[in-house]
């Protein structure tokens, strides 16, 4: 698969994967289809906005990629409308919330490299990527923002596999294998910080 394809691919996995996210917070939240499609859509682009807004990215990602918005319209209605899928626990919310973290990270800080920025910055913007639309999300939904809660690694998961991409630059021509590899850094720290508790802080 070529990089731009394998980059496509791996946006329409996080974004699916963040918007379910945001619609399972929803549902725990006993909102309407309007507020369910409204918290997916700031949970998958927040980030991304973001990123583009600080890098004068034009146009805003899902602005030139419509078929997004459209498909996270018709998954809302049906977690709003299909009995099982609105039964789904809200616990399950940590699998796809590690997805889209783990892609947006990287995939951010791809493209802040790729239009000259500075290293760390660019792994900065690439940590904003990942956790920007869940930190909107949860503020949205009264909830204490994943990043800023002591009880599990979150952003210096993050930070880790945008580091990770970084230095697999080095031994790779192509971007394909950092950004697997990057992604897949920052998937397993954020799981493995649930399983096992893992914390910065102890108390």
């Amino acid at each position: 698969m070529a990089l731009p394809e394998l980059i496509y691919a791996l946006e329409f996995v996080g974004i699916l994967a963040f918007a379910i996210s945001g619609m399972l917070e929803a549902q725990n939240r006993d909102m309407d289809p309007v507020g369910v499609f409204a918290i997916a859509c700031i949970t998958a682009f927040g980030g991304g906005t973001l990123r583009d807004v600080i890098l004068d990215h034009q146009p805003v990602y899902w602005i030139s990629h419509q078929e997004f918005p459209i498909i996270i319209l018709l998954l809302t209605l049906g977690f709003s409308y299909i009995p099982k899928l609105r039964a789904i626990p809200a616990r399950f919310m940590v699998l796809p919330d590690a997805i889209g973290l783990g892609i947006f990270t990287v995939l951010g800080t791809q493209l802040a490299l790729k239009m000259g920025v500075p290293v760390f910055s660019a792994c900065l913007l690439g940590v904003i990527t990942g956790t920007f639309g869940g930190l909107a999300r949860d503020i949205i939904c009264n909830e204490v923002p994943f990043i800023f809660r002591k009880e599990h690694l979150y952003a210096s998961c993050a930070l880790a596999g945008a580091l990770t991409f970084w230095m697999l630059t080095f031994w790779f021509t192509t971007d394909a294998v950092p950004i697997l590899g990057g992604m897949s850094v920052t998937v397993l720290m954020r799981l493995l910080s649930v399983y096992f508790d893992l914390r910065l802080q102890r108390h």
